[in-house]
């Protein structure tokens, strides 16, 4: 949902290197070189905001990484990494390792959203870093802050309008019908492009999913943290599911009445909203990708033991840790889609006050339905969620995705899930599959979001299938993904 995938799938990819082959378009200066391959890159020209010439046209860029066969393309595929936020063509080596097994004959269109990359990258004057490390109050105020240096471009920058502009490409460069592959984010964009333009629509696949109206409190997130924290233990052995729960509870009860202030790259006041965002968000992010590496997921058993016995300094590595990684999203773009179309807790015609009394009716309301957190810290450590938007003054009669009631194309679906995702977690993927007539719903073991970074093989073997047959068959190698590795809990 926020984190990005593609961008972190394998260390020591690099965007560019030496291939061999020349890319049709040597002129664009940013099109990149894929071993083995030619890519043709070029930009379709774009209304910001139709229908208002006032305010100007956006380039969107792309690259078509060509199939090494001789023969015609089997297809194209146009994934997404998520977000929103997240630009494709500056990982181009990371994109071609996700669909290796596909580009012997299928073509891979990389498309950098409006807003990102190469596409007029938005800068609304709030940075990463900025936005992820800061208080719940300085988030709302960027929030506010990029609105009011966006004014009425707020309204260009939309999951539909990205959507319409892959369509243009896909226009553009004549192609009948394409295979959308969303990751994360690109699960709740690339069916708003099926819906939008079902007729060009052959397949999809989505992994990391979760769907257009899911719960706007993102408790089934929080019911997924315990669930993991189970999971790993339960499958280690190192350590015990309940206590880990228990513990986390307490962590998080503490932490409410008094905040930790820890050295990260910046200081950082870990109080339980934010650690509620470490643990659900980052925590079990990229988990899965290199099973025999100590993750910030497998150290938290051992971090929160010792924290509740007054030893914080497991709980202050598992900060650093879990906020040293750069952020690869337009943190400009993550914050205008997400509260563009997003579904709010409160009614967006409402004065300030009344959305903040609505919000807070909201989580009265729900009280207790948050796992180990409380309503208010779970909600307070969602960055696209909870009241980040508040300050946003929203596109007067814009139709948020979940509002749409075109139906889904009947083409066939594979949707994936990690089983240790807290991020997008099994039951957001479950609601999602519902949605298409013929769908199949796999939960990956030992993985987290998105099951596509495993390293043996066996899920991109699973899509390549999918890709060419429109089936699913054989996911008995998932059985064989290697549990993560768990620090011990001693007493």
């Amino acid at each position: 949902m926020s984190v990005v995938a593609v961008a972190a799938i394998a260390a020591g990819l690099v965007t560019g290197c030496d291939a061999g082959v020349r890319n049709s378009a040597p002129a664009t200066p940013w099109c990149p070189t894929v071993e083995g391959h030619a890519v043709d890159c070029g930009t379709v020209s774009r209304p910001l905001v139709a229908g208002r010439a006032d305010l100007g046209t956006v380039e969107v860029g792309y690259a078509r990484i060509r199939h090494s066969g001789g023969q015609p393309a089997a297809g194209t595929i146009v994934p997404n990494p998520g977000g929103p936020g997240v630009p494709l063509i500056s990982h181009a080596a990371e994109a071609a390792q996700v669909t290796a097994g596909l580009l012997d004959d299928h073509d891979v269109l990389l498309i950098d959203p409006r807003g990102t990359g190469v596409s007029g990258a938005l800068d609304c004057g709030v940075g990463a870093d900025e936005f992820q490390m800061g208080t719940r109050e300085l988030q709302r105020e960027a929030v506010g802050r990029c609105a009011d240096r966006l004014g009425d471009r707020i309204s260009g920058y939309t999951t539909a309008a990205t959507a319409d502009d892959f369509d243009a490409v896909r226009a553009e460069l004549g192609i009948d019908k394409i295979i959308p592959y969303g990751i994360s984010y690109g699960t709740y964009l690339m069916p708003v492009y099926a819906q939008r333009h079902p007729e060009h629509v052959a397949a999809m696949v989505l992994t990391g999913a979760y769907s257009h109206d899911h719960d706007p409190l993102q408790r089934p997130n929080a019911a997924a943290v315990s669930l993991a924290l189970q999971r790993i233990c339960e499958r280690s052995r190192l350590c015990d599911g309940a206590t880990a729960v228990d513990d986390l509870r307490t962590v998080a009860a503490r932490l409410r009445e008094r905040p930790l202030t820890v050295q990260a790259k910046r200081p950082l006041v870990l109080d339980e909203a934010k650690l509620a965002t470490l643990v659900f968000e980052t925590a079990t992010s990229n988990v899965g990708a290199a099973p025999q590496t100590m993750t910030p997921l497998g150290m938290l058993p051992a971090a929160l033991h010792a924290a509740v016995r007054g030893d914080d300094a497991g709980l202050s590595e598992f900060v650093r840790l879990t906020t040293e990684e750069p952020a690869y999203e337009n943190i400009g773009i993550y914050m205008t889609v997400t509260c563009n179309d997003y579904q709010p807790l409160w009614s967006p015609g409402a004065t300030p006050a009344e959305r903040e009394a609505q919000y807070r009716q909201r989580l009265a309301a729900a009280a207790g339905e948050f796992g180990a957190f409380s309503a208010e810290g779970f909600a307070a450590g969602q960055r696209d969620g909870g009241d980040v938007c508040l300050r946003w003054p929203g596109i007067p009669g814009h139709q948020r995705p979940d509002q749409v009631t075109t139906p889904m194309p009947d083409v066939p679906v594979l949707v994936l899930s990690g089983d240790l995702d807290a991020v997008t977690p099994d039951a957001n993927g479950k609601q999602l599959a519902a949605k298409f007539a013929h769908s199949t719903f796999l939960s990956v073991p030992n993985t987290g979001h998105v099951p596509d970074l495993e390293p043996t093989g066996c899920v991109t073997g699973i899509v390549a299938r999918f890709v060419r047959t429109g089936t699913v068959s054989d996911t008995e190698c998932a059985a064989s993904i290697p549990p993560i590795v768990v620090a011990p809990v001693t007493n």
